[in-house]
């Protein structure tokens, strides 16, 4: 496979995989070595094909609720895997806004992964059209204006329910006027995930 689309998807059993590929490769970080827990058992899982398609992925930390990384890449020319393990490794530790995961937080540390469909334009007539197309908890929306860009995943939607407040914010994030969504001048993208929590 080359790429996602909205027809391929993953299992649950797969995304639980996935979150436990991000946390090996944060300990493997921290420790300096692979941790021996589930290396074995997860070897044969990780040869599935599925796991070879180039896509968009994020990777998220938690921790009580409140966000501790959160690192991604939009499309790829890489394979979920690998888009996993690094994206695990920068939003741990090379995110700008936090400072870095420590050994001690990683225990209380909460991993989502998320995997992206194909962004695509998002053509609006208005303003108001824009508000009507956007679909809530369920579109994750990119902005971009001249060399600016920014993305707000569709978990979002959580803390910004309201298309004219979650695009708002989005502006912000991206360095824009906060009501530069207002403007035709404004290129709007929206892609969809499927996101797997870590379950204990």
């Amino acid at each position: 496979m080359d790429k996602i689309d909205s027809k391929t998807s993953f299992t649950e059993k797969q995304g639980q995989l996935l979150v436990k590929l991000a946390r090996k490769t944060i300990m493997k970080k921290l420790a300096g070595k692979s941790p021996d827990f589930g290396s074995n058992a997860m070897a044969p899982g990780l040869q599935d094909e599925s796991f070879q398609a180039h896509c968009g992925t994020f990777v998220t930390l938690k921790i009580q609720g409140q966000l501790r990384g959160c690192i991604g890449n939009l499309t790829s020319t890489e394979s979920v895997l690998e888009g996993v393990k690094r994206n695990a490794v920068n939003a741990a530790f090379h995110d700008p806004r936090i400072s870095s995961l420590s050994a001690a937080e990683l225990d209380r540390t909460e991993i989502e992964v998320s995997i992206l469909t194909e962004p695509l334009p998002l053509g609006y007539r208005n303003v108001p059209d824009l508000i009507q197309k956007l679909r809530v908890n369920v579109d994750g929306v990119i902005i971009r204006k001249s060399h600016t860009s920014a993305t707000f995943l569709p978990q979002v939607w959580e803390q910004l329910p309201r298309p004219q407040e979650f695009l708002t914010h989005l502006c912000i994030k991206a360095g824009l006027p906060s009501d530069a969504w207002k403007s035709s001048e404004l290129e709007v993208l929206t892609y969809q995930v499927q996101n797997f929590e870590e379950k204990h």
